[in-house]
């Protein structure tokens, strides 16, 4: 399992990823496309690096508009599992 980041590691972490933001012990971001066809290749993208790092993110799709909450359920927050895939994430844009 991994160990829970403290307030001041997340603001670290997220302050080189851009629009990423904490609520509710949760990190997330949305990303809005030109149709629904690149949100949904964008999802398609996300669900290959989750399985590959076997940590899988809450994904919401309204037509061009992807929403991702990601936090480790096993360790009740945010850790650097979180981190590391919203920069993977981050990357595929």
């Amino acid at each position: 399992m991994s160990d829970l980041l403290s307030s001041n590691e997340i603001t670290k972490a997220l302050s080189n990823l851009s629009d990423w933001h904490v609520h509710d012990n949760q990190i997330k971001n949305e990303f809005i496309f030109s149709n629904f066809v690149e949100a949904l290749s964008f999802i398609v993208k996300i669900g290959v690096l989750a399985e590959k790092a076997d940590h899988h993110p809450e994904i919401w799709n309204v037509y061009n508009r992807v929403s991702i909450t990601l936090s480790t359920h096993d360790a009740g927050g945010i850790t650097d599992k979180d981190i590391m895939l919203a920069s993977e994430i981050t990357n595929l844009i």
